[in-house]
């Protein structure tokens, strides 16, 4: 079953974004989103993590008659979904394999009686046989896809399973489908509304700008021991460590363990129950630091996330972007640092060169060289990131990256470039890294003699530096637009226009070195975001939250984020009806915990006089 369009008045919106969220305004793209869901329009919407996507789609499931199916691809994260949607006042439940039979069967009445808001299942669930035509014997809606990227052969992260999706619009003709991913090239995008068969959906494309997080690129050293010295500068802030192999994750957690850190490991290798108590005493603020593969955080609702570490290079920017946009959900400052070495490279094309399939292979050729350019050129990160996406950043400097606060040192390279670019030329354009390199360096191989490039002015020239550093020089001309890659079968290096006045002795090259220091910029104090912790006070509201939390078997975050903790810390609200005033807090909270909170208040506030 469906429903027709709901029809409410803006007021009515305005309030129950205020009653149950909390929140006295709405964020970028988000009124727009929820007016066409509940006009009963199918909307597709990039949004990044923190944008607040899931209210677009649960404000309406408030409003609206039936039931919002979410689809949502990781049941380890649907309990933590469920409960912060009921602690806001909404009626909500999940259905899934964790759940005995009985559980399911409770679930399933209360959908067919109307009495669910939200109910929350993964692509495998709706795929089984029979599962669709239940569904259209009940009332939804409308449907929301949660990380819509999955279903694109495209995107970095595809599921098969989302694949049956694309019968929605057949099982529910006239209710709104909607699709909703953080992070989408414009190629994923059309395929996502393709092959979920949208209908003239609302497109939104929101600004992948984060202006809170702040990026940063150091030389790998000691990846463990780096980390170290970055998490004991930012001790009890929750981070998360990302690493390529389950190996390296235990080491890393092991290392830190040692040294005094609340640190925990998490990857696919360890059994299901160990996983699952691992993310949530990091979700419960029991552990500071998560060291993961992938396979860790995708949704993942934890709002206070500090700093991101990549202590290994990432294999594409859409992965690296999205693992990033897990720290300073709540707006917050936060630190987003990637270790970078040129040794971790053979690694990652050891495993490109098993792909069987020549255009994948290729894609992952190029999506690996996109990082690298990310991580070695002396340009603004987040101009980068921005860019990659098509999204143009007109601010320079951003003020809040390692380059543009002036945190990487710049070595003139003038001359290897004109090396390296001169290289590229004399061997007619038509050579790949492995080649051009041997010609600089003057590597002694059948294929330079048989070429006759053993007698180019450029032979042996760079002999003076290793093949890392003249990769590193390549990588940079690459980076900075002065030479680029072809599309075939073996891409080969060519040089560009930008590359001519650098090579005629015109204009300087430049190569980065990033230094040690990690400072994050803070924001400037806002009613919603004060810079300010609060002082003790704050300390105190959060050892209330985490007993709460405790108590409710939640976490932490979803009794109250950081933000609002700083806020009633600031502002030190003594009546109910002015904790309505803070930010995150609405009628439900303020009915379940505003007695306790304004107790500790006015007791901080006497003891202070």
């Amino acid at each position: 079953m469906s429903k027709a369009p709901t029809e409410l008045s803006e007021q009515r919106i305005k309030n129950a974004l205020h009653d149950i969220f909390g929140f006295s305004e709405f964020r970028p793209n988000q009124k727009e989103i929820v007016t066409a869901i509940l006009s009963g329009r199918d909307a597709f919407v990039v949004m990044p993590t923190g944008g607040g996507k899931s209210l677009c789609y649960q404000l309406p499931a408030h409003l609206m008659d039936g039931t919002c199916l979410v689809v949502s691809p990781l049941i380890s994260l649907m309990k933590d979904q469920v409960d912060a949607a009921v602690e806001n006042g909404l009626r909500a439940a999940f259905l899934n394999s964790s759940q005995d039979a009985g559980e399911r069967r409770a679930v399933l009445n209360q959908l067919r009686r109307g009495a669910l808001d939200l109910l929350y299942i993964s692509p495998e669930r709706f795929a089984l046989e029979g599962f669709s035509d239940l569904l259209a014997s009940c009332h939804i809606s409308f449907v929301a896809i949660d990380e819509a990227h999955c279903i694109s052969e495209w995107g970095h992260d595809f599921r098969p399973d989302y694949l049956a999706l694309g019968s929605l619009t057949k099982t529910f003709p006239d209710t709104p489908i909607t699709a909703f991913t953080a992070t989408a090239t414009m190629k994923v995008q059309e395929d996502i509304v393709q092959r979920l068969n949208l209908r003239t959906p609302l497109r939104v494309r929101a600004s992948f700008n984060r202006p809170n997080l702040y990026y940063a690129v150091q030389q790998k050293n000691d990846a463990n021991r780096q980390a170290l010295r970055f998490i004991t500068d930012h001790r009890n802030q929750a981070g998360i460590i990302y690493r390529t192999t389950r190996k390296s994750v235990e080491a890393t957690a092991e290392f830190l363990i040692k040294n005094g850190i609340r640190a925990l490991p998490y990857h696919a290798g360890l059994d299901d129950d160990v996983r699952a108590k691992n993310q949530e005493a990091f979700n419960r603020d029991e552990v500071a630091v998560v060291v993961a593969t992938i396979a860790f955080g995708m949704g993942i609702d934890k709002s206070n996330v500090r700093f991101v570490i990549h202590a290994d290079l990432p294999k594409n920017i859409e992965g690296y972007y999205q693992e990033t946009g897990r720290s300073g959900r709540d707006g917050d400052p936060a630190c987003c640092l990637l270790f970078f070495g040129y040794g971790d490279i053979p690694k990652i094309r050891h495993f490109i060169n098993q792909i069987e399939d020549e255009p994948e292979r290729r894609r992952a050729e190029r999506s690996l060289q996109d990082v690298v350019n990310y991580a070695s050129a002396h340009a603004c990160r987040r101009r980068q990131l921005l860019g990659y996406f098509g999204e143009q950043f007109g601010h320079a400097p951003c003020g809040n990256c390692d380059v543009c606060a002036g945190k990487v040192e710049r070595t003139d390279a003038t001359r290897d470039a004109q090396i390296a670019l001169s290289a590229i030329v004399r061997t007619g354009q038509r050579f790949g890294f492995g080649h051009v390199i041997d010609v600089i360096t003057g590597a002694e191989t059948d294929r330079v003699r048989a070429l006759g490039h053993d007698t180019l002015k450029t032979y042996g020239v760079g002999a003076d530096h290793s093949r890392p550093y003249w990769r590193r020089v390549l990588d940079n001309l690459l980076a900075q637009g002065l030479a680029g890659l072809d599309d075939g079968e073996y891409p080969t290096l060519q040089i560009t226009e930008q590359a001519l006045p650098v090579l005629k002795g015109q204009a300087q090259f430049f190569m980065s070195e990033a230094q040690a220091e990690i400072r994050p910029r803070r924001r400037k104090t806002t009613a919603a975001t004060p810079v300010s912790d609060g002082g003790p006070l704050f300390e105190k509201l959060r050892d209330l939250r985490t007993t709460l939390a405790k108590k409710h078997s939640v976490p932490a975050y979803v009794i109250f984020t950081d933000t609002t903790l700083r806020e009633l810390a600031i502002r030190r609200p003594t009546i109910p009806a002015q904790l309505l005033q803070i930010h995150g807090i609405g009628a439900r909270k303020r009915e379940q915990y505003g007695d306790q909170v304004l107790a500790i208040i006015r007791r901080h506030i006497e003891s202070d006089s």
